[in-house]
């Protein structure tokens, strides 16, 4: 496993991820990634550690209410966020972090669109 820093903006809110060398990440088309620029990496909840920056994030919720997108209050970056479809890991945004040229990134598309179709091809990703 390699340690990866990450950041909003701002850099108010600080965290690590420990990744594989290799890693899949998921470019979701649904309106909030869309919107945002979000490209998924996600984690057990083991493997990502929040350094710094909790009394400035804040949470959205929207839809079901499950999911659990937090923001930095300074920047306005949303830099991770508690997924429905992982409750038990974190999708951190792979823009948001700074990657070794060590690590192979691999990009897949996701249709969040539909998202009660294919949210179950996620489940897997929070497991260690």
């Amino acid at each position: 496993m390699i340690e990866i820093q990450g950041s909003c903006h701002c850099g108010a809110v600080k965290f690590v991820v420990q990744a594989e060398p290799r890693i899949v990440v998921q470019k979701c088309n649904c309106s909030i990634c869309s919107s945002c620029g979000f490209i998924h990496y996600i984690v057990p909840a083991s493997r990502f550690q929040l350094k710094s920056g909790a009394e400035v994030l804040t949470e959205y919720h929207f839809n079901t209410g499950l999911a659990k997108h937090l923001f930095c209050s300074i920047c306005g970056v949303k830099s991770f966020y508690v997924p429905r479809s992982n409750p038990d890991g974190y999708s951190v945004n792979v823009n948001c972090m700074i990657w070794p040229d060590s690590v192979e990134i691999f990009e897949e598309n996701f249709d969040g669109r539909n998202w009660e179709k294919n949210a179950a091809s996620l489940t897997h990703l929070s497991h260690d």
